[in-house]
């Protein structure tokens, strides 16, 4: 498959850097706690295994979104670019970077993705702290609009703007605000974290205000924390980010307590999801799609053929999953029951 652009690259972008250093959170996304039942005796034809899933409309091969980074230069940008072109070509879901800059200079993000990948299903982006920074309902449709996306990503990020020395730290009466967006935006909302978890009894109040789906977001993946912690020249800082290290619910866990109790709403599941395994392991639990980020970003530091690898390794790890478990498809999958340790 060829790269209309180039993944490769250089230089030395911070969070480009932060990618390749391991600033990994200290707790584990709790798939280690969950194991399936082989079956010696599937009774199912490997060459007939459906690993494709239905999203919003949106027909995918894999149940996998990429979630795109930080554009804050122009190698960012072209490593968005070419994932977007990644996600297209495989059919798999995608997230933009946040729009916030976008919609306030009324512009079009620089790679239109629906021109690169039309059929793709694409997430708009923006933080949920800003509807308490100047972004409202008009700039939430700018968002959708701009790009023709099928939702709109809000993201919770309450620890990380806490160590920002810049941080946005007003998130009193956000549900109001989300409930009033998931009233008056056309497209679906979905609200995720950013590496520290969403519980069921946030879950729960964003389902009643609305909220379509929620990306748990759990521990076990890159953490902002470490980042703000070994980048922060004030020892203060430093100090209390290690004291909050293992702060924060797991992926696993958090996908069973929201699927325990809420069977209607929609779970991706987010944090430390690094393989085909965990991805069966997320469907089985209750989780309808997967996401990841770092190893996608980290791949493409690399080259498009880095990537290419990655989802082909990603979708044999499912499939074999499948095979061994006798699922023909995700819906088999999703009636696996999964044996807790201990």
């Amino acid at each position: 498959m060829n790269s209309k652009v180039s993944l490769e690259s250089g230089g030395s972008d911070n969070v480009i850097n932060s990618l390749i250093e391991n600033f990994e959170s200290r707790l584990t996304n709790g798939f280690e706690n969950y194991h399936f039942e082989h079956n010696a005796l599937p009774e199912i034809n490997f060459s007939e295994i459906d690993t494709s899933v239905k999203f919003l409309g949106r027909e995918l091969n894999y149940p996998l979104l990429i979630y795109s980074m930080i554009e804050n230069s122009s190698q960012t940008i072209k490593i968005n670019r070419g994932l977007s072109e990644l996600a297209g070509d495989y059919r798999l879901g995608f997230v933009v970077s946040n729009q916030k800059t976008d919609v306030k200079n009324k512009k079009t993000p620089k790679s239109n993705i629906r021109k690169i990948a039309p059929h793709i299903l694409l997430f708009a982006n923006l933080s949920a702290v800003d509807l308490n920074y100047g972004i409202g309902l008009d700039e939430c449709k700018q968002a959708v609009e701009m790009i023709d996306a099928d939702a709109l990503m809000l993201y919770l990020n309450p620890i990380h703007e806490a160590f920002h020395p810049e941080g946005r730290r007003n998130f009193s009466g956000l549900l109001k605000k989300i409930d009033y967006i998931c009233s008056k935006l056309e497209a679906p909302v979905v609200v995720k974290e950013v590496g520290y978890g969403i519980s069921a009894t946030v879950a729960k109040k964003l389902y009643d205000a609305g909220v379509y789906a929620v990306d748990v977001a759990g521990a076990g993946s890159m953490t902002w924390l470490e980042i703000e912690k070994k980048s922060s020249k004030d020892i203060v800082i430093r100090d209390v980010a290690e004291t909050f290290c293992h702060w924060g619910n797991s992926t696993a866990d958090c996908i069973v307590s929201i699927a325990e109790k809420m069977k209607k709403l929609k779970i991706i599941s987010s944090g430390g999801v690094k393989n085909g395994i965990d991805i069966a392991k997320s469907i089985a639990l209750g989780a309808s799609l997967c996401a990841n980020a770092s190893n996608f970003f980290k791949k493409s530091l690399i080259s498009r053929a880095e990537c290419e690898n990655l989802v082909e390794s990603i979708a044999l790890e499912l499939k074999i999953a499948m095979f061994c478990l006798g699922c023909k498809n995700i819906q088999d999958l999703k009636s696996i029951k999964l044996i807790r340790k201990g």
